[in-house]
């Protein structure tokens, strides 16, 4: 039998005899995962009794058979947990170790840890022909979202409704609840305005998504929720946000009076936008509680990355870390070249119209913060820079909004919510 070691938590092989789980054993692998359908083929001992054999050698089993044309999400998720799960070495098997492979490849190419065209190079090393796991991966690239960007010059931020053509499903991404700080008036345009899209479309909303707890703009996604009835998410992390300025605002209350979303996202958390895959990475540095979501070929990577030609976020509000910001960057940087980027602010260096996409090869390529550069120059770039803003105009009333999920101050005896503006709590701000 042979057997191929692909990484050292992982090994490859064709049907082996259950008389072989010993040796397995002797091997230092710790669990055997069997892709190999029962009756396949005429001699194939079959999934009970190489679950006995793996049993009777002390050796963890797993039987997730899968046949070429018909490999789905699922099984390349149950596999990659098998192998999570497992304390050691895994042995996987079908008929000839291709299959296998083709599981461990996909899921790959799916984390982003590989490039869809690096898969038959990838195989051609190994000895294997991954055919299958290139057509898979060309497959799933044809769901590419159709993306819609909504800039809003009174704060430059850019909002997005993410849909899956194929199912009429859609996301709205960090929208923003139009708010006159000079005579406290609040107005739903921007929301109203992606709305009047999604009914234009014929969409179904599934998803009301914040990257971050908002510095510069209220979060439109309460007023959003009510009109259509979407769950509203954020990353897990908010908590830390919530507890910081909780302290700020003398407002010990504020994480127990919700809950303000319907779901908190864990880093690494999966979710679906009708048929596309998404997925949730933890990105801080701008905030303690950042987050990018990869939506098929897209990341929205908001206050992380801006426009190549205007560089990256700040890093000096309560919770910044440059340090951070520069590790999470890598993590995005590290997508396929072609990964489309959409920024959630764009400042229109030069006086030029708003843009708001570009793509991993492009950030690496020109970034005017990350190309060529350390991550000692640019933690010294990056905070150089910060010494010269001033904090955003809105930042003292958008928190006391946002960490209650957009929720405006609930009114008092009168009928009216008033916003509570702490003085003197950011030493240093430039004025």
């Amino acid at each position: 039998m042979s057997l191929v070691r692909i990484s050292e938590n992982l090994a490859v092989a064709e049907q082996p005899s259950p008389g072989a789980f010993r040796q397995f054993k002797e091997d230092g692998f710790t669990a055997v995962i069997n892709n190999h359908p029962n009756g396949e083929e005429p001699h194939q001992p079959g999934s009970a009794a190489e679950k006995c054999a793996a049993e009777d050698a002390g050796l963890g089993y797993r039987f997730i058979p899968v046949t070429s044309p018909q490999i789905t999400e699922a099984d390349v998720r149950a596999f990659q947990k098998a192998v999570a799960d497992s304390p050691g070495p895994v042995l996987a098997h079908c008929g000839s170790g291709t299959r296998s492979l083709t599981l461990y490849a996909i899921g790959e190419v799916l984390d982003r840890r590989m490039n869809p065209k690096d898969i038959r190079p990838f195989g051609e090393r190994f000895g294997f022909d991954l055919t299958v796991a290139e057509q898979w991966i060309a497959r799933r690239g044809k769901q590419r979202p159709t993306v819609k960007g909504f800039f809003d010059p009174r704060t430059s931020s850019v909002q997005y409704v993410v849909s899956d053509l194929a199912t009429a499903k859609c996301a709205i991404i960090d929208p923003v609840l139009d708010f006159n700080e000079r005579s406290g008036g609040t107005a739903t345009w921007s929301a109203d305005a992606i709305l009047a899209y999604v009914a234009e479309q014929e969409l179904t909303v599934g998803w009301i998504l914040d990257t971050h707890i908002h510095a510069d703009h209220f979060s439109a996604a309460p007023y959003l929720q009510r009109k259509t009835g979407a769950p509203m998410a954020i990353g897990d992390h908010v908590r830390d946000v919530q507890q910081l300025w909780a302290t700020i605002y003398n407002w010990p209350s504020v994480s127990s009076e919700g809950p303000f979303w319907d779901h908190l996202f864990a880093d690494g958390e999966r979710f679906e936008i009708g048929s596309l895959a998404a997925q949730v990475v933890f990105s801080p540095g701008h905030t303690l509680a950042s987050i990018t979501y990869l939506i098929g070929d897209a990341a929205f990577v908001h206050d992380t990355l801006f426009m190549p030609d205007s560089g990256t976020a700040r890093t000096d509000f309560p919770g910044g870390d440059a340090k951070q910001l520069w590790k999470s960057i890598q993590v995005i940087l590290a997508l396929p070249d072609e990964t489309r980027v959409f920024t959630g602010h764009d400042y229109q260096p030069g006086g030029r119209h708003p843009r708001w996409e570009s793509t991993v090869a492009e950030q690496k390529r020109s970034n005017t913060h990350i190309a060529d550069k350390t991550e000692d120059r640019f933690v010294d770039l990056r905070q150089e820079r910060d010494r010269t803003l001033p904090m955003p105009k809105l930042i003292l009333p958008a928190l006391q909004v946002n960490i209650r999920g957009g929720r405006l101050p609930t009114p008092e005896d009168n009928g009216r919510s008033y916003l509570k503006i702490p003085l003197d709590v950011l030493p240093g701000a430039v004025w």
